[in-house]
């Protein structure tokens, strides 16, 4: 069971709700040393201590993340950083 999920509702084309996907999954690497590899519409990224999947469907974003034990302490303020992040990638009419 997943100690964080979130869905974003989205409106982009499938293209371009993979490109938003990979985005998020660029600054993970970039920022806690994430690695991430796609399986079809599904995005599954891993860390130590840290594991989930980014599942891309028609109109919206489903992210699961199952958190180390270490970390399931930090799980609120985990989860409001990623929504705020899912909501800027996937929403941002920019």
């Amino acid at each position: 069971m997943a100690d964080i999920s979130i869905t974003q509702v989205h409106e982009l084309t499938p293209n371009k709700a993979k490109a938003a996907a990979q985005k998020m999954a660029d600054r993970m690497a970039e920022e806690y040393d994430m690695s991430s590899e796609w399986e079809g519409d599904v995005l599954t990224f891993r860390r130590s201590g840290v594991a989930g999947t980014l599942a891309l469907q028609d109109s919206q974003a489903r992210l699961d993340i199952t958190l180390g034990f270490p970390l399931k302490a930090f799980a609120p303020g985990i989860e409001e950083k990623i929504s705020r992040n899912m909501e800027k990638v996937f929403c941002d009419k920019a």
